[in-house]
């Protein structure tokens, strides 16, 4: 089972979510927080696989209660942003805390079913939407120094290595790397494992954004 801890201010949010995730049957909702306050201290009671993470929310939000998550003893848990807000400011902002996926309020119920999964798994991809505003964010705003690359720590990485980078950057599985280039599932897995580790990376939404600050991956205009 995965354990989630589930943090909205509103009541009813809270509720629903709950009722949505644990009708899945794989994932077992172990708490509830109104605050960022509640959140920090409920993880470390009851050590969730992921927390559920609401953005706006009073005394502590979202954002600072994710960066004393994922800077703390519970570093190990994951955090999935589940908000209204999608535009660049938040999903640059959430993801910089620490968070390992970005997924709107006004998703399906099965798609945050999925991303509670994909998070706990370390595949969290970012919703369409907090995905288009992390690129504005970089077409806008980043120009990537000739020596970005030894910033980021690019010049590490095998050719191989930076041909998978490139493809978790385009917001491939590992089962759709695999195919593309004609090497196990597994094989594909521990790239990616290897490429975190070497850049000192927690998850995949965070190599999305290392590939766009070192100039990797360019931002279509």
């Amino acid at each position: 089972m995965i354990t989630v801890l589930v943090v909205d201010d509103q009541p009813l949010v809270r509720q629903a979510v709950r009722d949505i995730l644990t009708d899945s049957g794989d994932i077992d909702v172990v708490g509830e927080a109104a605050d960022g306050h509640e959140a920090v201290r409920a993880v470390a009671t009851t050590s969730p696989d992921v927390v559920v993470m609401d953005i706006r929310m009073p005394h502590l939000d979202g954002i600072a209660a994710t960066a004393q998550i994922c800077a703390g003893p519970s570093a190990g848990t994951k955090v999935l942003v589940l908000t209204t807000f999608e535009d660049d400011e938040y999903v640059v902002a959430a993801l910089r805390a620490g968070a390992s996926g970005f997924v709107g309020k006004g998703a399906e119920p099965d798609d945050i079913v999925r991303a509670v999964r994909t998070v706990h798994l370390g595949e969290a991809l970012l919703s369409s939407a907090a995905t288009t505003a992390l690129v504005r964010r970089f077409v806008q705003q980043h120009v990537p120094r000739d020596d970005a690359w030894q910033d980021h720590g690019l010049d590490r990485l095998t050719g191989r290595e930076r041909e998978v980078l490139l493809l978790v950057a385009a917001g491939q599985t590992n089962q759709e790397i695999a195919t593309g280039l004609v090497i196990s599932t597994h094989t594909a897995k521990t790239h990616v494992n290897r490429i975190m580790t070497k850049l000192d990376v927690r998850d995949r939404a965070h190599l999305v954004i290392l590939a766009y600050e070192s100039g990797l991956v360019a931002p279509r205009r």
